[in-house]
Protein backbone atom coordinates (compact mmCIF):
# COMPACT_ATOMS: atom_id res chain seq x y z
CA UNK A 1 0.00 0.00 0.00
CA UNK A 2 1.68 3.50 -1.12
CA UNK A 3 1.69 6.59 0.32
CA UNK A 4 0.08 9.63 -1.26
CA UNK A 5 -3.80 10.30 -0.42
CA UNK A 6 -5.92 11.35 -3.90
CA UNK A 7 -8.43 13.90 -4.20
CA UNK A 8 -11.32 14.35 -6.79
CA UNK A 9 -14.79 16.14 -7.21
CA UNK A 10 -17.13 17.36 -10.02
CA UNK A 11 -17.07 14.10 -12.29
CA UNK A 12 -20.83 14.38 -12.67
CA UNK A 13 -21.61 11.19 -14.53
CA UNK A 14 -24.65 10.97 -16.34
CA UNK A 15 -24.79 14.63 -17.47
CA UNK A 16 -25.87 15.27 -20.78
CA UNK A 17 -23.12 17.92 -20.81
CA UNK A 18 -20.43 15.37 -21.67
CA UNK A 19 -22.28 14.60 -24.97
CA UNK A 20 -21.15 17.79 -25.98
CA UNK A 21 -17.28 18.22 -24.33
CA UNK A 22 -15.92 14.43 -24.75
CA UNK A 23 -17.18 14.66 -28.62
CA UNK A 24 -15.68 17.68 -28.86
CA UNK A 25 -12.16 16.70 -27.36
CA UNK A 26 -12.58 12.88 -29.03
CA UNK A 27 -13.04 14.87 -32.74
CA UNK A 28 -10.17 16.95 -31.78
CA UNK A 29 -7.67 13.96 -31.27
CA UNK A 30 -9.09 11.56 -33.95
CA UNK A 31 -10.76 14.18 -36.03
CA UNK A 32 -10.59 11.79 -39.80
CA UNK A 33 -12.33 9.13 -37.63
CA UNK A 34 -16.01 8.22 -37.72
CA UNK A 35 -17.44 7.73 -34.04
CA UNK A 36 -19.30 4.55 -34.31
CA UNK A 37 -22.91 4.30 -33.12
CA UNK A 38 -21.94 2.14 -30.01
CA UNK A 39 -19.94 5.25 -28.71
CA UNK A 40 -20.86 7.27 -25.58
CA UNK A 41 -19.34 9.91 -24.14
CA UNK A 42 -20.06 9.44 -21.00
CA UNK A 43 -18.96 5.83 -21.07
CA UNK A 44 -15.93 7.53 -22.05
CA UNK A 45 -15.57 9.73 -19.16
CA UNK A 46 -16.47 6.84 -16.91
CA UNK A 47 -13.65 4.57 -18.52
CA UNK A 48 -11.23 7.73 -18.11
CA UNK A 49 -12.31 7.87 -14.57
CA UNK A 50 -11.41 3.97 -14.02
CA UNK A 51 -8.11 4.45 -15.60
CA UNK A 52 -7.80 7.54 -13.12
CA UNK A 53 -8.66 5.09 -10.27
CA UNK A 54 -6.18 2.40 -11.85
CA UNK A 55 -3.04 5.12 -11.79
CA UNK A 56 -4.24 6.04 -7.94
CA UNK A 57 -4.41 2.65 -6.32
CA UNK A 58 -0.86 1.98 -7.29
CA UNK A 59 0.80 4.18 -4.28
CA UNK A 60 -2.71 5.13 -3.06
CA UNK A 61 -3.31 5.29 1.31
CA UNK A 62 -6.82 6.61 0.57
CA UNK A 63 -8.95 7.95 -2.00
CA UNK A 64 -11.25 11.24 -1.05
CA UNK A 65 -14.34 11.84 -3.57
CA UNK A 66 -15.40 15.16 -2.74
CA UNK A 67 -19.31 15.27 -3.90
CA UNK A 68 -20.92 15.13 -7.52
CA UNK A 69 -19.30 11.92 -8.59
CA UNK A 70 -22.75 11.56 -9.81
CA UNK A 71 -25.30 13.96 -12.13
CA UNK A 72 -27.64 12.45 -10.00
CA UNK A 73 -28.05 9.65 -8.09
CA UNK A 74 -31.40 8.83 -5.96
CA UNK A 75 -31.13 5.09 -3.63
CA UNK A 76 -34.77 3.85 -3.42
CA UNK A 77 -34.93 0.74 -0.42
CA UNK A 78 -33.76 -1.82 -3.72
CA UNK A 79 -33.25 -0.14 -6.64
CA UNK A 80 -30.42 2.42 -7.64
CA UNK A 81 -29.78 4.35 -11.22
CA UNK A 82 -29.32 2.22 -13.80
CA UNK A 83 -25.25 2.57 -14.91
CA UNK A 84 -22.19 3.38 -13.41
CA UNK A 85 -21.14 -0.65 -13.22
CA UNK A 86 -17.43 0.25 -14.23
CA UNK A 87 -16.80 2.97 -12.13
CA UNK A 88 -18.54 1.14 -9.09
CA UNK A 89 -17.04 -2.36 -9.63
CA UNK A 90 -13.30 -0.72 -9.65
CA UNK A 91 -14.40 0.98 -6.69
CA UNK A 92 -15.20 -2.19 -5.02
CA UNK A 93 -11.99 -3.33 -6.02
CA UNK A 94 -10.24 -0.61 -4.95
CA UNK A 95 -11.32 -1.12 -1.24
CA UNK A 96 -11.69 -4.61 -1.19
CA UNK A 97 -7.59 -4.36 -1.53
CA UNK A 98 -7.47 -2.39 1.20
CA UNK A 99 -7.40 1.18 0.16
CA UNK A 100 -9.86 3.53 2.13
CA UNK A 101 -12.43 5.64 -0.32
CA UNK A 102 -14.13 8.33 1.11
CA UNK A 103 -17.47 9.62 -0.69
CA UNK A 104 -18.75 12.81 -0.02
CA UNK A 105 -22.03 13.85 -1.07
CA UNK A 106 -22.94 16.82 -3.32
CA UNK A 107 -25.30 18.93 -4.16
CA UNK A 108 -25.98 16.35 -7.18
CA UNK A 109 -26.19 13.15 -5.31
CA UNK A 110 -27.36 14.15 -1.54
CA UNK A 111 -29.67 10.84 -1.79
CA UNK A 112 -27.52 8.00 -0.39
CA UNK A 113 -28.00 5.37 1.95
CA UNK A 114 -26.60 2.20 2.30
CA UNK A 115 -25.74 0.73 -0.96
CA UNK A 116 -22.05 2.36 -1.49
CA UNK A 117 -21.26 1.30 1.35
CA UNK A 118 -22.70 -2.65 1.79
CA UNK A 119 -21.83 -3.20 -2.13
CA UNK A 120 -18.77 -0.82 -2.90
CA UNK A 121 -16.85 -0.54 0.49
CA UNK A 122 -16.81 3.24 0.40
CA UNK A 123 -16.78 5.27 3.36
CA UNK A 124 -19.88 8.15 3.14
CA UNK A 125 -19.77 11.37 4.39
CA UNK A 126 -23.23 13.17 4.50
CA UNK A 127 -21.20 16.32 6.42
CA UNK A 128 -17.90 18.00 6.06
CA UNK A 129 -14.88 16.29 7.67
CA UNK A 130 -11.51 17.37 9.82
CA UNK A 131 -9.17 14.52 9.20
CA UNK A 132 -5.64 14.59 10.41
CA UNK A 133 -3.34 13.20 7.48
CA UNK A 134 -0.21 12.44 7.87
CA UNK A 135 0.58 15.25 10.61
CA UNK A 136 -1.57 17.84 8.63
CA UNK A 137 -5.34 18.98 9.40
CA UNK A 138 -7.56 19.31 6.50
CA UNK A 139 -11.06 20.28 6.22
CA UNK A 140 -12.58 18.19 3.48
CA UNK A 141 -16.32 18.94 1.76
CA UNK A 142 -17.51 19.44 -1.51
CA UNK A 143 -18.50 22.81 -0.43
CA UNK A 144 -21.91 23.31 -1.67
CA UNK A 145 -23.63 25.92 1.57
CA UNK A 146 -20.41 26.89 2.53
CA UNK A 147 -20.42 30.39 3.01
CA UNK A 148 -23.37 30.97 0.32
CA UNK A 149 -26.03 33.43 2.69
CA UNK A 150 -28.35 33.96 0.04
CA UNK A 151 -32.01 32.83 0.95
CA UNK A 152 -32.91 31.52 -2.25
CA UNK A 153 -29.87 28.78 -1.98
CA UNK A 154 -30.22 28.15 1.30
CA UNK A 155 -34.38 27.30 1.25
CA UNK A 156 -33.20 25.05 -2.07
CA UNK A 157 -30.91 23.28 -0.04
CA UNK A 158 -33.32 23.07 3.45
CA UNK A 159 -36.06 21.17 0.57
CA UNK A 160 -33.01 18.52 -0.88
CA UNK A 161 -31.75 17.64 2.23
CA UNK A 162 -35.52 17.39 3.97
CA UNK A 163 -36.13 13.77 4.55
CA UNK A 164 -39.85 14.33 4.37
CA UNK A 165 -39.62 15.98 1.07
CA UNK A 166 -37.54 12.74 0.23
CA UNK A 167 -40.09 9.91 1.07
CA UNK A 168 -42.24 12.15 -1.30
CA UNK A 169 -40.37 12.00 -3.89
CA UNK A 170 -39.90 7.64 -3.65
CA UNK A 171 -42.74 7.79 -4.02
CA UNK A 172 -42.83 8.85 -7.64
CA UNK A 173 -42.25 6.72 -10.44
CA UNK A 174 -38.34 6.98 -11.69
CA UNK A 175 -40.18 7.27 -14.69
CA UNK A 176 -40.83 10.60 -14.30
CA UNK A 177 -38.34 11.57 -11.29
CA UNK A 178 -35.34 10.45 -13.55
CA UNK A 179 -36.07 12.56 -16.31
CA UNK A 180 -37.15 15.39 -14.34
CA UNK A 181 -33.70 15.59 -12.24
CA UNK A 182 -31.59 15.45 -15.34
CA UNK A 183 -33.64 18.39 -16.88
CA UNK A 184 -32.92 20.33 -13.86
CA UNK A 185 -29.22 19.63 -13.86
CA UNK A 186 -28.79 20.19 -17.49
CA UNK A 187 -30.81 23.92 -17.03
CA UNK A 188 -28.28 24.58 -14.57
CA UNK A 189 -25.01 23.92 -17.14
CA UNK A 190 -27.43 25.19 -20.23
CA UNK A 191 -24.20 27.15 -21.88
CA UNK A 192 -20.78 25.84 -23.02
CA UNK A 193 -18.51 28.45 -20.56
CA UNK A 194 -16.58 27.73 -17.82
CA UNK A 195 -17.54 28.90 -14.46
CA UNK A 196 -15.92 32.46 -13.94
CA UNK A 197 -13.03 32.47 -10.40
CA UNK A 198 -15.16 35.74 -8.71
CA UNK A 199 -11.64 36.72 -6.77
CA UNK A 200 -10.43 36.07 -3.51
CA UNK A 201 -12.85 38.57 -1.90
CA UNK A 202 -15.81 37.51 -3.60
CA UNK A 203 -15.43 33.45 -3.81
CA UNK A 204 -17.42 32.38 -0.83
CA UNK A 205 -15.31 29.17 -0.43
CA UNK A 206 -12.36 31.20 0.27
CA UNK A 207 -14.21 33.42 2.31
CA UNK A 208 -15.68 30.42 4.30
CA UNK A 209 -12.36 29.19 4.81
CA UNK A 210 -10.48 32.52 6.07
CA UNK A 211 -13.69 32.97 8.46
CA UNK A 212 -12.67 29.22 9.70
CA UNK A 213 -9.04 29.56 9.97
CA UNK A 214 -9.79 31.85 12.41
CA UNK A 215 -11.67 29.84 14.81
CA UNK A 216 -9.31 26.74 14.33
CA UNK A 217 -5.61 28.61 13.42
CA UNK A 218 -4.33 24.63 13.51
CA UNK A 219 -6.05 23.90 9.94
CA UNK A 220 -3.61 23.16 6.80
CA UNK A 221 -5.72 22.75 3.80
CA UNK A 222 -9.11 23.16 2.86
CA UNK A 223 -10.18 21.17 -0.31
CA UNK A 224 -13.39 21.47 -2.14
CA UNK A 225 -15.35 20.51 -5.38
CA UNK A 226 -18.33 22.23 -6.58
CA UNK A 227 -17.31 25.46 -7.92
CA UNK A 228 -15.92 23.77 -11.16
CA UNK A 229 -12.63 25.73 -10.95
CA UNK A 230 -8.89 25.14 -10.42
CA UNK A 231 -7.14 27.08 -6.88
CA UNK A 232 -4.98 26.92 -5.09
CA UNK A 233 -4.29 29.72 -2.96
CA UNK A 234 -2.27 30.27 0.33
CA UNK A 235 -3.99 32.18 3.31
CA UNK A 236 -0.96 32.30 5.31
CA UNK A 237 2.04 30.76 5.68
CA UNK A 238 0.66 27.34 7.04
CA UNK A 239 -2.74 26.84 5.73
CA UNK A 240 -4.34 27.27 2.28
CA UNK A 241 -7.37 26.67 0.60
CA UNK A 242 -8.10 24.21 -3.13
CA UNK A 243 -10.58 23.82 -5.33
CA UNK A 244 -10.31 20.72 -7.33
CA UNK A 245 -11.59 21.66 -10.54
CA UNK A 246 -13.87 19.44 -12.50
CA UNK A 247 -14.26 16.30 -14.71
CA UNK A 248 -16.22 17.90 -17.62
CA UNK A 249 -13.68 20.69 -18.62
CA UNK A 250 -10.14 19.56 -16.83
CA UNK A 251 -10.25 15.69 -15.53
CA UNK A 252 -8.30 17.97 -12.44
CA UNK A 253 -7.33 16.17 -9.07
CA UNK A 254 -5.51 16.69 -5.92
CA UNK A 255 -2.18 14.51 -4.78
CA UNK A 256 -0.91 14.38 -0.96
CA UNK A 257 2.26 12.58 -0.72
CA UNK A 258 3.03 13.80 2.96
CA UNK A 259 4.82 16.78 2.72
CA UNK A 260 3.59 18.27 -0.94
CA UNK A 261 0.36 18.72 -2.13
CA UNK A 262 -0.66 19.48 -5.95
CA UNK A 263 -3.23 19.97 -8.51
CA UNK A 264 -2.87 17.68 -11.55
CA UNK A 265 -4.62 16.89 -15.11
CA UNK A 266 -4.96 13.45 -15.83
CA UNK A 267 -4.30 12.12 -19.22
CA UNK A 268 -3.94 15.75 -20.18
Amino acid sequence: MGKKVYFLSDVHMGSAYHNKNVDKQYQMILPSVKIKDSYSPQHEVERKLCRWLDMAKQDASAIYLLGDIFDYWFEYKTVVPRGFVRFLGKIAEITDMGIEVHFFIGNHDIWVTDYLQKECGMIVHLQPLVKEIYGKKFFLAHGDGLGDDSTSFKVLRKIFHSKLCRIAYAAIHPRWTVGFAQRWSNHNRANDEMPPYFGEDKEHLVLFAKDHLKKAPSLNFFIFGHRHIMLDLMLSSTSRVVILGDWINFFSYGVFDGENFSLEIFEE
